[in-house]
Formats: C-alpha cells, structure tokens, sequence
C-alpha cells in the first residue's frame, strides 16, 4: 500500500439544502436531511482536523452552503487557520451586504454556478427562477471586489449555448469559467440519456472553446472538461484516489471523491466516529484505490497508468459493477463496448428530465 502524502483541499458540503433542482446534480438520489447536519462546532472540528493535515484550500459547497445560518462563523473559522477560502453557490441570497460581511471575516473566492446563458434557459435547467439572483449575486462579487469563478455543466440542453455562456461569463468579469460535460453520478446517471450531448454538439463545441481561450488569454482562464464517455481515454481521478483531495458529507461521512457513495461496496468512514487523519492515512475506503497495485490489465502494464489513474472509480462501478475495473470510457477496456452502447442508443429528439427535488431552504 503506498504511503499517503497530506490533502490539500478540503470540499466541505455543508448541507444539501438547495432552491434549484437540476436534473444533472451529483449529489446522492437520497439527499442527506437538515436534522442530520453537523452543528457548527462538528464542522470547526472538521477545519481544525483538516488544517492539522495540511489542507490549504477549504471549498464551501452544498447543495448551497448559504442555506447554513452558521456559514459566517464556519468562514472566520477557516480563514483563522490559514486557510483559503472559497464559496461554492448558486448565488440564490448571494446579496453585495451579505458577501461583503463574508470578505470581512476571510472569504477569498466566489464560485457561481450558471445554469444556461439565457433567462428561460437558465431557469428550465434549474427548476427554479433564479437567474436574476445569479445576475445579483455576481455584481455583488463585483462591487465587493473578490475574484469569480462561473461554473457551467454541459449537456444536451446548453451545449448550442457555449458562446453565449464564455460571452456571459466575460460581462460577469469572471477571473475563471469552468464548462464541465455532465459527470454521470446521482441525478445525472437517473438523467443520462436525456442529458448526453450529440457528437454535433461536442464537435462545434470545441473550436469555439478553442478560440474563446486563446483570445481571453491572461484575461479569462476556461476550463473545459471532455465528456468523457465520446472520449478515447478517461480523465484522472481526483490526480488520483485519496491523493490530494477529501470530501466531508453534511452528515459527516468522509469520501476519498464526492461522488464516492456511488460505490455501494466502500465501508465509509464518519468524522463523528473516526478522526480525520485516522480517516485519510487508514481507512479502507481510502486506500482501496491509492496508487496502482490494486490495478489489474491492461492498467497494470498501461503506461498511462501515471497519468490517468485507471480513470474514475466511481463510473467504472455504477457501469459495470466491478470498482476495480478499467474505466470502461477507456478505448482499451474490455468494457467498452458498454459505452459504445449507450453513445448508439441517444434519441434523436429531447428526452423528458427528471428534477430533482430541492430540499428546503430556511
């Protein structure tokens, strides 16, 4: 078993409450309920035991964390430690009053998350009427000076909309814009065939994203992540399993990715119960993946092995049952064929989604 280095980020989802309702949410079908929160003091703990492991960075996210009457104290509590802090949201209640008191007790970063480019768009995909609160909360982030970064996930419905979103992300002054292809955990697994996007819309999608990032160079950074499944070969892993990142639930349980519950077969660990570095040094859920021993063919003898890890965990068991097994995006996977199915099966017409049901903000 390879000895663990220190994490660097922490993702801490402080609840799972949330006003949208998209269809391509990560988080678990079954939402973790407010009574089965950590208090404000659990999550302080949960900072203390993160910084003491060299955790730098703590993400504030949800559901949305400004759901938490508490997330002022749990922000003065990070910043106390060092750490840097960034707020991951919808910008729903994101008002220029409210960040201004965030900045003052340490926050560093805002994340919003920008479900289409237009109104009716945005607000189709979100379930919700929220876009004017996304337009608020970003010039909030604006006046009170702090860098933002929007964030968009891709699929069917907004991927014909990529030059409008980088246009939009640019009136915004974002610093940062993440487009992600929709990751098929959760809700967006439940959502898979009426999410995925046609090969047109990837194939006009990359040089628009293309030049958007060369003539933003120095001005805008763009991310764009693949959608893996019309990929050759996987994505890294987290830059590998327990190697750098951890995720806490708002119950406490602690996940070497955030879509970790995916793997039915992993015996999770609970901050409640379990010290945190007991947790990431020992625990089997970490260490199930760590490296490259556990790796059988063609990983084990694939010199990208280094590089890409064997692929995502998490979708080589929700595809084939088997946690172990190579990434079945991965050209070279005896599963491939799996995929290959389910690129042939997208309809031609646009699938009827199911929402996710929001939990309740208070």
């Amino acid at each position: 078993m390879p000895e663990a280095a220190a994490p660097l980020g922490l993702l801490a989802e402080l609840t799972h409450r949330c006003p949208l309702h998209c269809p391509y949410c990560s988080n678990p079908l079954e939402l973790i309920a407010r009574q089965q929160e950590l208090s404000t003091e659990q999550w302080c703990s949960v900072l203390d035991q993160a910084r003491d492991l060299g955790v730098l960075q703590v993400h504030l996210s949800g559901g949305e964390p400004l759901a938490r009457t508490d997330l002022p104290e749990i922000v003065s509590h990070a910043r106390s430690l060092g750490c840097y802090v960034n707020l991951v949201t919808s910008g729903v209640g994101l008002t220029t009053p409210r960040l201004a008191d965030l900045v003052e007790r340490g926050l560093d970063h805002v994340q919003l998350s920008l479900q289409g480019a237009s109104e009716a768009n945005n607000n189709a995909i979100a379930g919700a009427r929220v876009f004017k609160h996304k337009l608020v909360a970003a010039e909030a982030v604006a006046e009170v000076g702090v860098p933002l970064t929007v964030n968009t996930v891709l699929h069917r419905r907004n991927h014909g909309e990529i030059a409008e979103l980088i246009a939009t992300a640019e009136r915004l002054g974002a610093e940062r814009l993440e487009l992600a292809n929709t990751q098929y955990y959760g809700w967006a697994l439940r959502n898979r065939t009426a999410l995925m996007p046609t090969r047109d819309q990837l194939d006009a999608a990359e040089p628009i994203v293309r030049e958007a990032t060369e003539r933003l160079a120095g001005k805008m950074q763009i991310v764009y992540v693949v959608a893996d499944y019309a990929d050759a070969h996987p994505k890294p892993c987290m830059h590998g399993w327990g190697a750098r990142q951890l995720t806490v639930a708002p119950d406490g349980t602690v996940l070497p990715c955030p879509a970790a519950t995916a793997i039915t077969t992993l015996e999770l660990s609970s901050i409640v119960d379990t010290p945190l570095a007991e947790i990431w040094y020992s625990s089997s859920s970490f260490n199930a993946f760590r490296g490259t021993d556990w790796m059988s063919e063609p990983c084990r003898g694939c010199p990208r092995k280094d590089t890409d890890f064997g692929g995502c965990r998490c979708q080589a068991f929700l595809l084939t049952g088997d946690a172990t097994a190579t990434d079945p995006v991965c050209s070279l996977s005896p599963n491939r064929g799996l995929v290959d199915e389910i690129l042939a099966e997208q309809p031609t017409v646009d699938v009827e989604l199911t929402m996710r049901a929001p939990g309740r903000v208070r």
